[in-house]
């Protein structure tokens, strides 16, 4: 067998990958989506299957209010004493001088669950793990947040041992091990033993083009005792813009039952428009940071490799001997809300969903109208993560607004500031219509105004779909769901990339997703009724 890289597609980024006995583990970021944490697992490292999040409900993480691109960053997931250990973040601010955030820790038996009360560790810095040390003592690796102006941001990696009787962390035993290299913005640390040295992976150059992991390596944990791979990086893609793969960074180190290594990295795959280079700017990534999988051998001096060179490879070989994972490959979705609980695939923001938001089941999904998808607080929405860089997305819905405040239809969002959407409002002079508009760094257009589509009296339904073609993409519109009209607006894709937004805002870490939504600004609570949704790549 060969793994396919990325392995995991879509918004999947800051990989935590372990092995516990023949089995793998992977933990994404989730940022302000809820559920937080996504996990996937697998024994053959090729094909992957989701495992219910852990951070289900606000007993585990409370969101509300987050800015986008805040809340839950990079995952640490270890096995340790017989149970995981999964140490997350809670970010409460993206911009600015200060990185205000809360460090917890909560454990489980079972993969599955449940997962124990969190416990509050720090606040010094983010993307923390948690490192079990063959003596039993336990330490908390953590990239360092400085606010001072005259300083780097970045200030190197703090080790901090863990007390897991008391549950609470030493200060007392705070130090700075690494300072990283020139590179700086040095961040996702993780530590391991092997061959006698402790040695430490970090991320550097920020986690867009310039991304890189580096290594060093130490014989004891002292304070500024680790010393860097001499010619590293380790996996880099900056110095290859023509590469499938760029961004490869951020992960983590896994071996295999057979004494195989590999390296579970964020990715991504930017496209270009057609009149761009493709060096300057480097491309679009309306998919996000996903996830992908190299392998590792250790050279002669110890130093760990990537195989084929620090670039990496879309096609790597699996280890030797893996169990193969059954699982349907094919990203796809057919949901006739029967069920009265959300697909797995489903997401929503900051909040689970709750009776606040809607109920589902009985072949029906009711939204609540609640606040406008660039609010930070209660929004009625759930989506799905664009996994593919071609597909349609296909709902039917019944709303009857008897305002232009009230609006409910199917949404391409990446954040509150960079959205568009299809949608039923209600005009003073035309009664119910259907509307496309777009949020662009919080410059919104309607795209339709007086010409915006008249809905005939006695339509209980209507029909939407989003034709998503990689640069570009458009909604249809039907009112039997036979007959499909193409509304004369075409978007560019663009505007939903990590690469996009960054530009403009300093949260730019997740992806673009599609999904189903009601608004009621006025706040009267106003119900959308959903009765399929279907997710198909071409």
């Amino acid at each position: 067998m060969q793994i396919k890289n990325p392995i995991l597609t879509g918004f999947h980024p800051d990989p935590s990958i372990i092995r516990v006995h023949n089995t793998y583990y992977i933990a994404n970021s989730t940022f302000e989506w809820f559920p937080g944490v996504r996990l996937h697992q697998s024994t053959d490292l090729v094909h992957w299957t989701q495992v219910p999040s852990p951070l289900a409900s606000t007993r585990l993480v409370n969101m509300i209010g987050d800015p986008a691109s805040g809340g839950v960053w990079a995952p640490d997931l270890s096995y340790a004493d017989g149970k995981f250990w999964l140490v997350y973040s809670d970010v409460k601010s993206v911009q600015g001088p200060f990185k205000d955030l809360q460090n917890y820790l909560t454990t489980a038996e079972s993969i599955e669950g449940p997962w124990s009360d969190p416990v509050p560790l720090n606040s010094l810095g983010f993307d923390a793990s948690l490192f079990h040390d063959q003596d039993g003592r336990k330490y908390l690796v953590q990239q360092t947040w400085d606010h001072r102006e005259y300083h780097n941001p970045f200030n190197g990696i703090t080790l901090t041992e863990y007390d897991p009787q008391s549950q609470r962390l030493l200060p007392e035993t705070a130090r700075t091990i690494s300072q990283g290299d020139d590179v700086r913005l040095v961040e996702g640390p993780h530590l391991y033993r092997h061959n006698g040295y402790y040695y430490l992976f970090a991320a550097e150059g920020g986690t867009a083009f310039a991304h890189q992991e580096i290594v060093a390596r130490s014989k004891t944990l002292d304070a500024l005792s680790f010393v860097n791979q001499p010619d590293g990086p380790f996996i880099t893609n900056m110095d290859s813009p023509d590469s499938y793969l760029q961004k490869q960074g951020h992960g983590e180190l896994v071996d295999t039952p057979d004494g195989e290594w590999y390296y579970a990295s964020l990715v991504s795959r930017p496209w270009h428009h057609a009149n761009e280079s493709t060096h300057d700017p480097r491309g679009w990534s309306s998919l996000g940071r996903e996830t992908s999988l190299q392998k590792v051998t250790w050279d002669d001096a110890g130093w760990p490799r990537i195989v084929g060179g620090h670039n990496g490879t879309t096609l790597v070989d699996a280890p030797k001997g893996s169990l193969v994972t059954p699982v349907v490959t094919q990203q796809a979705q057919h949901d006739d809300f029967q069920a009265p609980a959300l697909d797995p695939n489903w997401n929503t923001l900051r909040q689970p969903f709750s009776a606040k938001l809607g109920t589902v089941g009985n072949g029906k999904l009711t939204l609540v109208g609640r606040q406008s998808l660039s609010s930070t607080f209660d929004v009625s929405m759930v989506a799905r993560r664009w996994q593919a860089f071609e597909f349609d997305a296909t709902t039917q819905l019944s709303f009857n607004p008897t305002s232009y405040q009230q609006m409910a239809g199917l949404v391409n969002f990446y954040n509150d500031r960079h959205y568009s959407w299809v949608f039923i409002t209600r005009d003073e002079q035309r009664g119910p219509v259907i509307e496309v508009a777009q949020n662009d760094d919080n410059h919104y257009t309607s795209f339709l105004k007086d010409q915006a589509i008249q809905i005939p009296a006695g339509t209980h339904k209507v029909w939407f779909k989003t034709a998503v073609r990689t640069q570009t993409y458009q909604y249809q519109y039907s009112f039997n769901g036979t007959d499909w009209h193409t509304i004369p607006v075409t978007l560019d894709a663009a505007i939903l990339s990590d690469d996009y937004v960054m530009q403009n805002y300093g949260g730019f870490f997740t992806g673009a997703f599609v999904g189903l939504a009601a608004v009621d600004y006025a706040g009267y609570q106003t119900p959308a009724n959903f009765f399929k949704f279907d997710y198909t790549e071409l």
